[in-house]
C-alpha cells in the first residue's frame, strides 16, 4: 500500500430524500421513502410510472445563482444533471473547509473524478435517421456551428467536469468514467489512486444523474429491469425481498472530497474516515444479467479487501449494491458469502436504495457517503419494505428498523449493466 493514505474530508448531496447531507442522512435514519410518481414528463402510458424523484429542486434557481456569481457561461450548461453534480460539489467544497484558489486548494494540485454520462434525449432521433443526403448533412453542420458552446457541456460526458473545474479553480488529473452502475464508484477508486501516487493532494470525486426521460425509463422498462409496483411507490423498491420486482430509476448527485492525509491534518482538517481500499472487475457473462455464482462481484470485493490490506474477520458492514432485482440480490448475496466467508452471516448487510431508488452513475458515490456516515454516526441504515424472506438471500438484512451499532470498516458495493465491479473499503480513521 502507497505510503499516502487518503482521507475523506468533505461530503455533499442532493437525493429524493433532501437536498443536503444532513436531510439525506434524516431520512435513512427515519427509513423514509423517496420514490413517488413521475411528474418530469408524462409517463401514464408507461408500464412503470414511478421514480425517485428530487422534490421541489429547480434548475433556473441554481443558474440565477451562478448568473448573479458572473460566470454566465457555466449557468447556461447547467442543466437538471449538471446542476445536481454543482449543488453536491459545492457543499462538499465548503463542508470540508476549502476555498478555490487557495493554498489549501491549490489548483494544479486539485482534481476531479466524476461518474456520470451525457444527456440521452437526442438519443433514439439519431438513431432512426440512418440516410442523410449531402443537402442534409450541409445543413447539419451548419447548424453544428451555430451551436453556443454551453450547449456542448449539457451533452457531453465530460461537461460537468469542466463545469465543476472552472468552479474551483481544478487544473490537476480530472477524469469522467461511465460504467453505468459503477461509474461514481470507479471515480472514487481512480480519485484514491491519484492522490497515492501522488498525482494530486486533493481530489473532488462523486457523481450526478438524471434519467427522468422517456428514452431512458422506456428502455429500462423493455430490458425488463424497473419495477411496476406503480399503485405502492413506497413499497416499489425492496432489495432482498422475495416479492421483487425490479429496481426504481432515481436522479440526484453526490460528492466527497478526498485528501491526502497528511496535507488533511497539515490544515487542520476534520476526517470523517479513510478510502482505505478500491477493486473491480468484470463479470464478461451477459449485459443484462448477474453470474448467478457472484463470480464477478465477488472479485472486486476481494480486490478491494487487499488493497486495504485488510482480512474478512476486519469488515463490520456491507452497503450492498442491493436493486432489488431478483438476479442482483441473489447474486450479490452469493459474491459475499464467497469474499467474506462465515463472516457475512455475522454483519449486518443493508441496501440504502430501497430509500433512495437507484441512482445509477451517482448510485456509488451516495453509497460511499452514507458508509462515511454509517461510520461516523455508528448507525447502520435499513432496507425496508423488507417483508418476505427469500431463501436465496439468507444474510442479515437490517430490515426495516436500523440499528445503532458501532462500525470501524464498511465495504461499499456497485455493480454495473454491462457487468462492470466496484467496491470500496472505508473505515474509521486512526
Amino acid at each position: 500500500m502507497s505510503e499516502r493514505r487518503v482521507v475523506v474530508t468533505g461530503l455533499g448531496a442532493i437525493t429524493p430524500l433532501g437536498h443536503t447531507v444532513a436531510e439525506t442522512w434524516a431520512g435513512l435514519r427515519a427509513g423514509r421513502c423517496g420514490i413517488g410518481p413521475l411528474t418530469l414528463f408524462d409517463a401514464s402510458t408507461f408500464e412503470t410510472r414511478i421514480g425517485g424523484e428530487v422534490k421541489d429542486f429547480q434548475p433556473e434557481k441554481v443558474r440565477e445563482l451562478v448568473q448573479r456569481e458572473g460566470r454566465q457561461e457555466i449557468a447556461e450548461a447547467l442543466d437538471r444533471k449538471n446542476s445536481f453534480g454543482w449543488v453536491a460539489a459545492r457543499e462538499a467544497f465548503a463542508d470540508a473547509g476549502l476555498t478555490p484558489g487557495s493554498k489549501d486548494a491549490e489548483p494544479r494540485r486539485l482534481g476531479i473524478s466524476l461518474g456520470t454520462e451525457g444527456r440521452r434525449d437526442s438519443l433514439l432521433p439519431e438513431l432512426a435517421e440512418r440516410k442523410l443526403r449531402p443537402a442534409d448533412v450541409a445543413a447539419r453542420r451548419k447548424a453544428l456551428a451555430e451551436v453556443p458552446s454551453w450547449e456542448y457541456l449539457r451533452y457531453s460526458p465530460y461537461g460537468l467536469g469542466y463545469i465543476l473545474a472552472a468552479e474551483f479553480e481544478a487544473r490537476g488529473p480530472i477524469t469522467t468514467i461511465s460504467t453505468a452502475c459503477t461509474s461514481s464508484s470507479q471515480a472514487l477508486g481512480y480519485a484514491l489512486d491519484a492522490i497515492r501516487s501522488g498525482a494530486a493532494d486533493v481530489m473532488l470525486a462523486g457523481g450526478a444523474e438524471c434519467l427522468m426521460e422517456p428514452t431512458m425509463v422506456a428502455g429500462f422498462i423493455l430490458l425488463g429491469a424497473l419495477s411496476k409496483n406503480n399503485d405502492h411507490p413506497l413499497q416499489a423498491s425492496r432489495p432482498f425481498d422475495r416479492e421483487r420486482d425490479g429496481f426504481v430509476l432515481a436522479e440526484g448527485g453526490a460528492m466527497l472530497i478526498l485528501e491526502e492525509a497528511e496535507h488533511a491534518r497539515r490544515r487542520g482538517a476534520r476526517v470523517y474516515a479513510e478510502l482505505a481500499g478500491f477493486g473491480m472487475s468484470i463479470n464478461a457473462y451477459r449485459i443484462t444479467d448477474m453470474p448467478p455464482d457472484g463470480q464477478g462481484p465477488m472479485l472486486a470485493m476481494k480486490a478491494a479487501l487487499a488493497d486495504a490490506e485488510i482480512t474478512p474477520g476486519d469488515v463490520d458492514y456491507v452497503n450492498a449494491h442491493g436493486t432489488s432485482t431478483l438476479q442482483n440480490d441473489s447474486s450479490e448475496t452469493a459474491a459475499i458469502k464467497r469474499s467474506l466467508g462465515e463472516r457475512a452471516y455475522k454483519i449486518p448487510v443493508s441496501s440504502t436504495k430501497s430509500m433512495t431508488g437507484h441512482m445509477v452513475n451517482a448510485a456509488g458515490a451516495i453509497e460511499a457517503l452514507i458508509a462515511v456516515k454509517t461510520i461516523v454516526e455508528s448507525y447502520v441504515p435499513p432496507t425496508i419494505n423488507y417483508e418476505h424472506p427469500d431463501p436465496v438471500c439468507d444474510l442479515d438484512y437490517v430490515a426495516n428498523r436500523g440499528r445503532e451499532q458501532k462500525v470501524r470498516t464498511v465495504m461499499s458495493n456497485s455493480f454495473g449493466f454491462g457487468g462492470s465491479n466496484g467496491s470500496l473499503v472505508l473505515r474509521a480513521y486512526e
